[in-house]
């Protein structure tokens, strides 16, 4: 059993008992976090999608910790115009392991 919903403005595929990162949440280690947004549930060849939202579709998970990815370098560079900017990024994250798929 699998299911499709959305967070955060991106799409996650899941079944229960994975681990995922998502864009931040407010919450604490231990706290439990309901998706109502759920795109699609699929239990073998029973297929549920919905049109936008399943009805009474949830996903439930909780959140194992929050913090920030790796560094993403971005350069800014223009040949012999002594132009070049450097910067760097570190987008946070919250990490969830999915407890429940109901529909």
């Amino acid at each position: 059993m699998f299911a499709v919903f959305s967070s955060g403005g991106k799409q996650h595929r899941v079944t229960e008992g994975e681990v995922i990162r998502v864009e931040k949440l407010g919450g604490e280690a231990g706290d439990e976090v309901v998706f109502d947004k759920v795109l699609m549930i699929a239990d073998g060849d029973n297929v549920s999608v919905g049109a936008p939202y399943v009805e009474g579709g949830k996903v439930t998970a909780e959140v194992v910790g929050s913090d920030r990815s790796k560094k993403i370098r971005v350069i800014k560079f223009k040949r012999r115009k002594d132009y070049m900017r450097r910067q760097g990024h570190r987008q946070w994250f919250t990490e969830l392991k999915i407890t429940g798929i109901a529909s």
